[in-house]
């Protein structure tokens, strides 16, 4: 920082939270990132709840055809948690780098809506 008549001027911030959401915790805890490994502070790390069918769509009239399961029977997904440290996620597009003006904005991204989670009559 720069002194100006004495008094040191506040440091320039790139984001209001300083790119964590730690707010009065002194200390968090590491997790590891699910790409690279890294150590990165929970806070910091970007988080993604994955939910997936076990068994891909492609896959599954095979598994199907080939196999004693009943017709009415759901095969069960997978729910994975991953943890992104900052540079996985930007390098993976999980997360955009925004420009200053955009980065003011703390609404989350619009979602995109699949068909089958649209009410009847939108879907097309």
């Amino acid at each position: 920082f720069i002194r100006r008549r004495g008094r040191p001027t506040k440091m320039t911030q790139k984001r209001r939270n300083n790119g964590r959401s730690k707010h009065g915790r002194g200390h968090v805890n590491a997790v590891r990132c699910s790409n690279c490994a890294r150590c990165v502070p929970k806070d910091k790390a970007v988080k993604r709840f994955i939910v997936r069918n076990i068994i891909e769509m492609a896959a599954q009239r095979d598994v199907k055809e080939a196999s004693s399961i009943p017709d009415g029977y759901i095969l069960p997904k997978l729910y994975i948690k991953m943890q992104y440290c900052i540079s996985c996620a930007i390098h993976s597009r999980v997360v955009r780098v925004r420009s200053r003006e955009d980065r003011r904005n703390r609404e989350p991204p619009q979602r995109i809506r699949r068909k089958e989670d649209m009410p009847s009559g939108q879907g097309k």
